[in-house]
Order: structure tokens, then sequence, then C-alpha cells
């Protein structure tokens, strides 16, 4: 029998007061309702245990809102109509629904079939465990080679056929580790695992497959030399029964839970002649109906999505983009921006002997500093030959032993660069920075923070907002529906 585990669907709340009363609305956005177990599902998430910045209700209020007038940006640009996030929206929800799909007829299937294809493999031969020891023997190996390769087998040969029986196993074993030129088998006592037909040189599978349990073979020619064999043990191959277990976990971790469900998906829908898309809906609808904390998590994802996306758009590309302004924004905030310590900003030169470091010194005169490297590596450097060797950057003490000899005068062990066995240092020493190029990462981020907040300020003039204290008042604070 097919079994489908879906969440059980819940009865849909009518919009009386009663259901308004249970879970009330806590603020608007842009007209739209938000409900208090919304607000209290991402208060307590981003509040939870380990958050080393944790927020009152009320200080989260505000953050929250921030958070949906974004969302309602997005929207009113009507980016959730895009087919890219429209398509990333639907991946999340098939993410949401397989898991809830066990079809058990089609795994069962799937786990018959690859039992009996394994089967099919050893064609009614038994499964082997064995040892062997080794004698190596190369195939374009001369005739005294071959015969001393021989007579090293045949004496290893007499010792094992002079032990007792009870003692063999154990024997058969120190002497290969000892003597067995299969390094790999020889430091597991010359085991060999389980195989079965088709697994083993020719040669070497006919004489194993001659052997019961206990048994020991002569010596065995193969193509890679002079083997003994022990064999530990033999018997068929398992029932279905016997390995079904191990098939299923096999089978899982190859995906077959998704298969099956993607599998169910597509024949529901083709019966039912609607579009695979269209049942993923509805099984989602069917989720969300049933389970509040599904819904909530589906609803974080349709927002985070959006408001990464029009925020990406509208603040953090632009921001990053605009080099005037983040000039500005550094000139305007420079006590904001300091160093520990003195950095050192230029370029160390390694160059293949010293009229070329003179000429490279030479070179840089009335250069802009941004093209130091270039202009250096263009002038001096061709396909064929490699005069100098450029490092460039933003160094304070420690980051560049060189650096650190020659420009903060510490005691460092320099090593001149293969090839290039001259070198000196070209730039400036600075207290702290000198244009917001010398701190672009955090000069970015911030101007991009700064964006963000004025466009925030732009939202809440744009938007209306209606937050309900009385409500916010009981977050928390009430007993669970």
């Amino acid at each position: 029998m097919r079994k489908i585990a879906f969440g059980m669907v819940s009865l849909v709340l009518s919009l009386s007061a009663v259901a308004q009363t249970a879970d009330p609305v806590i603020m608007k956005i842009n007209g739209k309702n938000i409900t208090r177990s919304e607000f209290e599902y991402s208060f307590n998430k981003n509040n939870s245990d380990g958050v080393i910045d944790k927020k009152t209700v009320e200080e989260y209020v505000p953050l929250f809102v921030d958070f949906k007038l974004k969302v309602a940006e997005a929207e009113s640009q009507r980016m959730d109509t895009l087919s890219a996030i429209r398509k990333d929206l639907h991946s999340y929800k098939e993410q949401m629904v397989l898991p809830t799909i066990v079809d058990s007829v089609y795994i069962e299937r799937e786990a018959r079939r690859t039992y009996d294809n394994t089967a099919a493999r050893f064609e009614g031969q038994d499964l082997l465990t064995a040892s062997h020891i080794l004698v190596l023997l190369r195939q374009d190996a001369t005739a005294e080679q071959q015969a001393a390769g021989k007579a090293r087998i045949d004496s290893i040969y007499r010792v094992l056929t002079a032990v007792p029986r009870e003692q063999l196993a154990e024997r058969f074993a120190e002497l290969a580790r000892e003597k067995s030129d299969d390094k790999g088998s020889a430091q597991r006592g010359g085991a060999l695992g389980q195989f079965s037909k088709g697994m083993m040189i020719p040669d070497f599978e006919k004489a194993a497959y001659a052997l019961q349990a206990g048994e020991m073979s002569a010596p065995v020619k193969s193509t890679v030399g002079y083997h003994i064999i022990y064999m530990t043990d033999r018997h068929p191959f398992e029932s279905y029964e016997f390995h079904r277990g191990n098939i299923l976990k096999f089978l899982e971790q190859r995906g077959v839970n998704e298969a099956s469900a993607n599998a169910y998906i597509d024949s529901v829908a083709q019966q039912r002649g609607i579009t695979r898309d269209a049942l993923v809906d509805e099984l989602h609808r069917n989720i969300l109906q049933g389970d509040k904390e599904q819904k909530h998590l589906a609803q974080e994802y349709y927002d985070g999505t959006l408001m990464y996306e029009v925020t990406k758009k509208d603040v953090w590309d632009n921001a990053q983009q605009d080099v005037a302004g983040q000039e500005a924004y550094f000139n305007a905030n420079k006590k904001s921006y300091t160093w520990d310590a003195p950095r050192f900003c230029g370029i160390v030169i390694h160059a293949k002997d010293a009229a070329t470091l003179a000429k490279a010194k030479k070179l840089l005169k009335g250069v802009a500093e941004e093209d130091w490297a270039k202009t250096l590596v263009s002038s001096l450097n061709n396909d064929s030959v490699k005069a100098v060797r450029i490092e460039r950057g933003l160094y304070k003490q420690g980051d560049n032993a060189f650096v650190d000899k020659m420009v903060f005068k510490q005691k460092a062990d320099v090593k001149a660069k293969q090839d290039f066995p001259m070198w000196t240092v070209y730039g400036k020493k600075a207290k702290a920075p000198r244009t917001y190029k010398d701190v672009r990462g955090q000069v970015t981020v911030d101007y991009q923070n700064a964006r963000e907040k004025q466009w925030v300020e732009g939202l809440r003039k744009k938007f209306a907002v209606e937050v309900y204290d009385d409500v916010v008042k009981t977050v928390n604070q009430h007993e669970s529906e």
C-alpha cells in the first residue's frame, strides 16, 4: 500500500472576533496585518540563547518594522513577480513539501531492484573471504628470476604444510606479515576481505573457488606472481531480507526519498491533469494550514528573499559603485577612521640587478600611487624576461619582512626572492588613513549602512505604519493557543 505522509490539515480559521482575539494583530504595515504570533516567532528566534545582542520586545519592534518596510517596498516594485525570485520561492516550497511525502512502494521497488542487480553479478557463486601470501614476479622476469620466485613460494608452502590445521590460520597470518610482497594485505595478515566472481585475477579466482573454508591452496601462478591462498569463509549471497536494511540506508544516502517524492508528485499531477507546480503549491498550502511553525518559517523565507533583493538593488550595489559618495563620506567622517599604529603605503620592488632597481625608482617619479605597480611591470617586464617583481599593499609592522626592515627599522629575517636578489621599498609611512582608499572596505560598509538608514527613513514616510502597543505588551505574556 502506498503511504503518503502529509502534515495534518487543520480547520481554516474564520475571520471572526474569536480568531482575532486568539492571535491579534500587533501592527499594520502598508495596510497589511501582522499577527502577534508572527512577531513572536521572529522575536524569539532572534533573541534565543546564544544571541549576544539580545533585545527587549520594545527594542525589537522598530527593527521588525524596518524589516517589513523593506518587504513592502519590494512588493511595491513587484519584485515578487520576477521570474528568478518566483523560481527561488517555488524551490523553497518544494524543499518543504518533498520531505513530507513517503512513497513506500517506490522505495521498496528500488530496494528490490538494487538487490536483484547485485545478486545477478554473483551468477549463483558464493561470496568468499580469503587471505593470501604473494611472491611478486614481473611478467618480463628472466628464467632465473622465475625459478627464484618459485623456490621462495615453495619454501613458504612447505612451512605451512607442516602446521597443524587448528593453528594454520594464525601461522598463515604471521607468514603473510613477514613474507608477502602484497604490502597492503600483509599488514592485515594477508586478509583480502570479502570478494566474489569477477573481482580477482582469473587464475587466482579459479583456485580460490576450488577451496572450502579452512583449506589452503598449493602455490598458484598468476599474472602478478605466485600465491598461496587460505579460505576463511564462503557462503551463498544472502537473501533480500538479510540485506534490506543496508540497502535502504544506501538508497537513502543516494536520495531515494526525494526521488520517490518527485515521482509521486509527477504521477499525481498527471492523473489530475494539473501542472506539477500547481500541485506543489496545493501541498504547500496544506502544510501551512496545519503547522503554524512552518507557516512562520515560510513567511520568513519569503520576506527575507524580498528584503535581500530590494536592499541589494536599491542600496548596497549603488553604494558600492558610488566612488564619489564614498570619498565624500570619508572626508566628512575622517575622525572615525584611525589606525592603532602607522602603516606603510607603497610597494616592495624586487629586481634582477642594481641597474634595474635604479631604473625602477626613476620610472616612478611623477606617477600616481595606484599606477606604480602597473608602470614598473609594463616598462620592465616582457613575455621572455621578468626583470622585476612587485608587492603592493598597506602594511603594518609585522606584515612584510622587507617593510619591517627598511621602513619600521626592525630586525627582520629578509631573504631575497629567487632570481631577484636586489630589493627596495617605495612609498610613504602614514599615521592615519590619507584618503578613503586606505580604508575602502570599512568606508564602503559604513557608507552602505548610512545610505540604508536614509532609505529606511524614506520608506517610513512612504508607507503607513501602525503599531498596537496594547498587543505589544502581551508578547510572550499569554497562554499558548
